[in-house]
């Protein structure tokens, strides 16, 4: 080309979560199915829509107002609705104005990071959740600032790591909390949430939460929201339907700004995430309509509680298989529906391998194989040769850390219990190799 088309930091965008399909697909073509691990799709999995959440969806798309444009911010009665949601809680008080919706979280995410100067960071968590860390990332023309978040102590983030992260990088202007936690599964308690909120407030600092798994919680935790402990700090809320109904398929996912009006530049931010959707027209309408309508249903709360069991179950299942295994740390998850499970330090090395008894396997797997690719990246290809099961490493999610994400989300028990077990002993297999 005449001139370069990327500007710097472009390249940062990366997603191996939708990444590793290729390799499976490739796998896939040789005729062996896949079990898929490697995102977060309750559908995918098999979770059942109930018929009357179907059946209020029907009737809307029966109305012919579903097929016209929407307010900019969004539907005005769902905004009001989900305000109300919100001030219930007893925490910062919001309005209809101050929830703006997009096409998605992903959406929402790659608009915040867009607007800021290339040298406003947010610092977020590793491990990170990809479309976070990238986004952040490409905006600033470098890699992502991150706080820790502990294995070895319930993937709780290290406060004082966080801390003098802050301190010492002045051009830090927010905190990233993602709560309930992709991808580990960690619920934040309260009295680390307030840590969150005096750091941010000795160094005036913005305040985000991606809060889109904030109801589906189990084994008897339940996730406090940002809003609950903000007091008077400026913060932004992300949260969705995708997870919870689940309608990943929708993308429908709000903004709710908290004290916009307690910083010049806040307000700003927010008016111009504002102007951008106002130039965009609005985001989808149909699953904006749908909000009030499924979350106001009689059957709506027990639905969610039933499927936070059944998560909870899950989880309980995963432990008794993983939990006992040599060589990894594992942490029961407690929200969301995933379980990042680390390798020991040292337990990884370069020659280890699988048993692959398929030649087209094998020389699939060694087309993939790189010298210096991250081990835990070589242990996933190794599992998706051998044993067709798609996870993800958590090298890719922005962390020294060598490990692998895995969701809760197979509905058949039975299934879920044989793929933990086989993956169970392929990590022994490997480990002992």
């Amino acid at each position: 080309m005449r001139n370069l088309l990327l500007r710097p930091g472009a390249e940062e965008l990366s997603y191996e979560i939708r990444g590793i399909v290729k390799k499976a697909r490739e796998i896939e073509a040789l005729g062996y199915p896949i079990t898929w691990e490697n995102i977060g799709d309750p559908i995918q999995k098999n979770n059942p829509i109930p018929s009357w959440m179907k059946q209020i969806v029907s009737e809307l798309v029966q109305d012919d107002k579903t097929y016209g444009y929407a307010d900019s911010k969004g539907v005005l009665e769902t905004r009001r609705f989900l305000a109300g949601l919100n001030n219930e809680k007893k925490g910062a008080q919001i309005a209809a104005d101050d929830i703006l919706f997009f096409n998605g979280l992903g959406d929402a995410i790659a608009k915040l990071y867009q607007f800021l100067i290339p040298t406003a960071r947010i610092i977020g968590p590793s491990p990170a959740y990809s479309t976070h860390s990238s986004a952040e990332a490409a905006h600033a023309n470098t890699a992502p600032i991150t706080y820790k978040l502990d294995p070895s102590n319930q993937w709780l983030p290290d406060m004082e790591d966080l801390y003098n992260k802050v301190k010492y990088n002045p051009s830090v202007v927010g905190i990233l909390i993602i709560n309930p936690d992709n991808p580990t599964g960690m619920v934040y308690p309260e009295e680390v949430l307030r840590g969150f909120v005096a750091i941010a407030r000795e160094f005036n600092l913005l305040l985000i939460a991606d809060e889109i798994y904030q109801n589906i919680t189990y084994n008897g935790v339940k996730a406090i929201s940002l809003a609950e402990v903000i007091g008077n700090r400026p913060a932004i809320s992300l949260k969705g339907i995708s997870k919870e109904f689940p309608w990943p398929g929708s993308r429908c996912g709000w903004m709710e700004f908290y004290n916009r009006n307690s910083s010049k530049e806040f307000a700003k931010l927010c008016q111009t995430l504002e102007n951008a959707k106002m130039i965009e027209v609005c985001a989808t309408i149909l699953p904006q309509l749908s909000i009030p309508k499924i979350m106001q249903h009689s059957e709506y709360p027990a639905y969610r509680a039933a499927e936070n069991e059944k998560i909870g179950q899950r989880s309980r299942i995963m432990a008794e298989i993983m939990g006992k295994i040599p060589g990894i740390k594992f942490n029961p998850t407690k929200g969301a529906f995933y379980n990042t499970i680390v390798f020991e330090e040292g337990a990884l090395k370069p020659n280890q391998s699988l048993t692959i008894e398929n030649t087209a396997l094998q020389e699939k797997l060694d087309s993939w194989l790189e010298p210096d690719m991250p081990l835990d990246k070589r242990f996933v290809y190794y599992l998706l040769a051998a044993k067709q099961i798609c996870v993800v490493p958590i090298s890719s999610f922005c962390s020294d850390l060598r490990g692998f994400r895995v969701t809760l989300l197979e509905e058949d028990e039975s299934t879920f219990r044989q793929t933990f077990e086989k993956l169970g002993n392929a990590v022994n297999e490997y480990l002992k190799s």
